[in-house]
């Protein structure tokens, strides 16, 4: 069996990504790793060896002696102050997280930039970004983060955006599988580094609210069944994500939970310029079409949807349960 060893480092978020990569089931993500020949150098939050042996780990990998097969990050990475990454030390180094970065990225065979602050800069970077947080290849939507603009991996691959917030466990596990196999090339990335085996699909795809969004059923209030996407800031038709093709732990989902979807995957998701659940709307059109379809094709289709609606589906549309089911018989 080929053998791969993995270092992850965590910097500045929430960890939650790592939280989601511990729900992955059927097996957990313990048993797969290992049986899939990936070796855990270090994870800050579930590996044992802490403070000396961490430093003299760190120091094996820069000077050479450990070979680093992947180096996953979690978290964005803070340039600040004036650059030099020291609001952001990494404990006992006297080193910023930035610098370790800058230092053990070129020397890692592949990097993957675990959830959409290690990516893009995410919801760390929000609000002004006071501490310079950045991605790892991105600054928002422009290329050139933490790493040089250009910036290849020893394998010649460029930085791995497995993104999302957090991202999905099976997006990372599948991610790090198809590298043990070396069987990601460039070509299977998206525009913004993303692997399209998830980002190829938008979250639309098996929304529980489809048949909704097709009579343009729009619910109002979070509470309701209807489609979230002319009134509650649902952006599922435009994020790219297997939310709910493959759910969390077989079932879960923002939308399957009532919530709009909006576009976690996506750079500078967290500054919309709105209210996540609103959708802005210019001469009462909602902005946030399908992004592949003419805004007056899709006009004239929901005039012609929203006269056609079903009365089960108005029915159930505005209401927090199916009140009549098909058939047209009222639900006790």
């Amino acid at each position: 069996m080929k053998r791969m060893n993995m270092l992850w480092l965590q910097s500045a978020g929430c960890g939650g990504c790592t939280m989601s990569l511990l729900c992955a089931e059927d097996p957990n993500v313990f048993d797969l790793l290992a049986d899939a020949g990936i070796e855990v150098l270090w994870h800050p939050s579930v590996s044992v060896q802490t403070g000396d042996e961490v430093r003299r780990l760190l120091a094996a990998i820069e000077a050479g002696e450990q070979v680093l097969d992947v180096l996953c990050v979690e978290g964005s990475i803070v340039t600040g102050p004036k650059g030099t990454g020291r609001f952001h030390m990494l404990a006992g180094t006297g080193r910023s997280m930035l610098d370790w970065v800058r230092a053990l990225a070129p020397l890692a065979r592949d990097v993957v930039a675990v959830g959409t602050c290690a990516a893009y800069g995410g919801v760390t970077s929000a609000g002004g970004n006071p501490a310079g947080a950045v991605g790892l290849a991105y600054d928002g939507k422009l290329r050139g983060g933490a790493l040089a603009e250009g910036f290849r991996a020893r394998s010649g691959r460029p930085v791995i955006n497995v993104a999302g917030c957090p991202t999905h466990p099976d997006w990372v596990t599948e991610t790090l599988l198809l590298l043990a196999e070396d069987k990601l090339g460039e070509g299977d990335l998206d525009d913004l580094g993303r692997p399209r085996f998830y980002a190829d699909h938008l979250v639309h795809h098996a929304c529980p609210k489809n048949e909704f969004y097709e009579y343009k059923a729009s619910a109002r209030e979070l509470s309701e069944l209807g489609c979230m996407m002319e009134h509650l800031g649902c952006v599922g038709t435009q994020a790219h994500g297997d939310c709910n093709i493959r759910p969390w732990n077989g079932s879960g989902s923002c939308t399957r939970g009532g919530y709009p979807c909006i576009n976690c995957t996506a750079p500078e998701f967290e500054e919309p310029r709105h209210p996540f659940t609103e959708t802005p709307t210019i001469a009462g059109i909602p902005v946030g079409l399908p992004s592949d379809m003419p805004k007056a094709w899709f006009m004239a289709l929901a005039s012609l949807s929203k006269a056609a609606t079903p009365k089960r589906i108005e029915a159930n549309a505005h209401s927090d349960r199916i009140r009549v089911p098909p058939g047209g018989g009222r639900k006790p």
